[in-house]
C-alpha cells in the first residue's frame, strides 16, 4: 500500500535519505535534521512524496512528480528506496506494482527515472519491471562531498 507522506513521517524519510548505503544514490548530500527539515516540508507541500507500507509499517519511499501541459501524461519517479530492514524480501516489486497503479489512476502513460550508471542492482530491478534505457546523461549528478560528477542513465516505462 502507498500513501502520501505526512509530517509524522519525517524521521523515516530522514533516516533513509541519510543512510550511508542509500544516500549516495539519492538527490541530497548528507546533512543534519535541521537542514533536511525545510527540504522535507517543501516535498510535503508539493504532494509528490509517498510512503510504501508493508503490513502497516513504513518500508519504502519514493517521489512521483507528474509533469504538466503537453507532458501531463509523464511523471518523474525519484528518491526510491526500501528501508534496509525490509531489503531482500521482494518488496521493491510490490512497491512498483503500487507505483504503476498510482500512475494509472493519474492517467500517466510514461514514467521516467534516472539512475547512476554504476548502480547495477537498481538498473536490473528497473529493467525487470519494464523500464528501458533511453540514454546516458554525462556528468549529471555532482557528489559535492566527494568532489566528483557521475553519469546517470535515463530510463522510461511506457504503459
Amino acid at each position: 500500500m502507498i500513501r502520501n507522506a505526512t509530517s509524522q513521517d519525517f524521521s523515516f524519510f530522514y533516516r533513509l535519505y541519510m543512510h550511508p548505503e542509500i544516500n549516495p544514490y539519492l538527490l541530497y548530500e548528507l546533512m543534519d535534521e535541521a537542514s533536511f527539515a525545510p527540504i522535507y516540508e517543501e516535498l510535503l507541500r508539493s504532494g509528490v512524496l509517498y510512503v510504501f507500507e508493508d503490513q502497516g509499517q513504513s518500508a519504502g519511499m519514493f517521489k512521483f512528480i507528474p509533469l504538466q501541459h503537453r507532458t501531463d501524461h509523464i511523471a518523474y519517479l525519484g528518491g526510491l528506496a526500501i528501508a534496509p530492514e525490509f531489503a531482500g524480501k521482494g518488496l521493491a516489486l510490490s512497491m512498483f506494482d503500487a507505483i504503476f497503479e498510482l500512475a494509472a489512476s493519474k492517467q500517466i502513460r510514461r514514467i521516467e527515472l534516472s539512475v547512476a550508471t554504476h548502480n547495477h542492482r537498481a538498473i536490473r530491478l528497473y529493467e525487470k519491471v519494464g523500464f528501458q534505457v533511453e540514454g546516458i546523461l554525462k556528468n549529471y549528478t555532482h557528489l559535492k562531498s566527494e568532489g566528483r560528477f557521475i553519469d546517470e542513465q535515463l530510463m522510461a516505462r511506457i504503459t
